[in-house]
């Protein structure tokens, strides 16, 4: 049939001859493929001269019949010689793989690599810092270009729709901590310290910590991919053209959002973790709910609160730089999102880990240990 690669397998002088006809291309020899990989053997001669057209493909296909069977190649074109010229000796079995450098030598270098770019990082986050800044500056100077309902929005987005799921973790939280502290403390007869415990621990440490990372996860990965989104929708790039500034109007009402929310949210979560332990308190150890509670009062001191509430909006602004730092160094394609919000949410729950170790340390050494 015209238009279609064809073989016939026939009885020669010397042995068994097949023919090829037709166009042998990527296109016509498809249907081919398995038939004639699995002829029957041996094949003395393989002749292409009835070949009206060749590509890579067909050249491929008649040098491997040719390679398996140790058969000769007969009737080639000057196009299908030079197709064959270029596959001669090339082995389709063997394994294609890029040259591997030595465990010793690869180690150092992707993390001397690693080192090096972290110079890049560092600079582009001082920039965007001092940029955040600048624009800070601005507002100050005209209060008229705030964008107080952008900042409303954004309370909105990382503070009253967080509350049910800061709840919940917080509740848990409390409700682990009380219930583990108790069997601790159970094996010293010291059961009643799980109030100083929960009280403690929550209002000074986890209450805020965990809430950041919530934080972090929740509305610091949704800035990196709204920003992220924007960037690469070129619309960042027209708000420019049209004057208004991505930092006034973006990053600004976010990064607010975090730092104003942060101090409620993790005083609230404190509290949630505190009504979880007392539930504990209630159900295991004997503690009536309203003694836990104002026992609480008694055995917190005052400056654990300001400890916490002191760290929290540090915390935001992590967070919130983080989320937009990243959004905005989104380049190329959609993949790119993906990336960097993972790298917003890691930066910042690991800044955020270390700088509470920092806090801890310098607390301790103003004497609110």
């Amino acid at each position: 049939m015209t238009g279609l690669a064809e073989y016939e397998l026939h009885e020669g002088e010397g042995g068994a001859v097949l023919t090829l006809t037709g166009p042998y291309l990527v296109s016509t020899i498809g249907a081919l493929d398995e038939e004639l990989r699995d002829l029957p053997g041996p094949i003395a001669k393989v002749d292409i001269s009835g070949v009206t057209e060749i590509d890579t493909v067909g050249a491929w296909m008649a040098c491997s019949i040719s390679t398996d069977h140790q058969a000769e190649i007969t009737g080639a074109s000057d196009r299908a010689q030079r197709l064959l010229g270029a596959l001669d000796g090339i082995d389709s079995e063997q394994e294609l793989a890029a040259p591997r450098l030595p465990v010793w030598s690869r180690v150092p270098e992707a993390m001397g690599e690693k080192m090096f770019n972290a110079r890049t990082g560092i600079v582009g986050v001082v920039s965007f810092l001092g940029a955040l800044l600048i624009s800070a500056g601005t507002l100050l100077r005209n209060p008229r270009r705030f964008r107080m309902v952008a900042l409303v929005h954004q309370i909105e987005l990382v503070g009253v729709s967080a509350l049910p799921i800061i709840g919940l973790m917080s509740f848990l939280i409390g409700i682990v901590i009380a219930q583990q502290g108790a069997v601790q403390l159970a094996a010293f007869g010291a059961e009643t310290l799980t109030v100083n415990l929960v009280g403690r621990i929550t209002l000074r440490e986890l209450g805020v910590l965990m809430t950041a990372i919530m934080v972090a996860g929740r509305s610091g990965s949704a800035f990196a991919a709204q920003l992220g989104t924007m960037k690469l929708t070129e619309e960042v790039d027209a708000m420019r053209t049209i004057g208004i500034s991505p930092m006034e109007a973006l990053v600004i009402p976010r990064i607010m959002a975090a730092v104003l929310m942060m101090p409620l949210l993790g005083f609230y979560s404190s509290c949630v973790a505190i009504i979880g332990g007392a539930v504990v308190g209630d159900l295991m150890l004997g503690i009536p709910f309203w003694t836990f509670l104002a026992r609480i009062q008694e055995v917190v001191p005052t400056y654990d609160v300001w400890v916490g509430l002191i760290k929290a909006p540090v915390f935001g602004l992590i967070v919130g730089l983080a989320g937009c730092y990243h959004g905005l160094q989104v380049r190329g394609n959609s993949e790119e999102v993906g990336t960097r919000t993972t790298m917003s949410v890691v930066s910042a729950i690991f800044a955020v880990i270390v700088l509470d170790a920092f806090f801890a340390v310098f607390f301790t050494e103003l004497g609110w240990g």
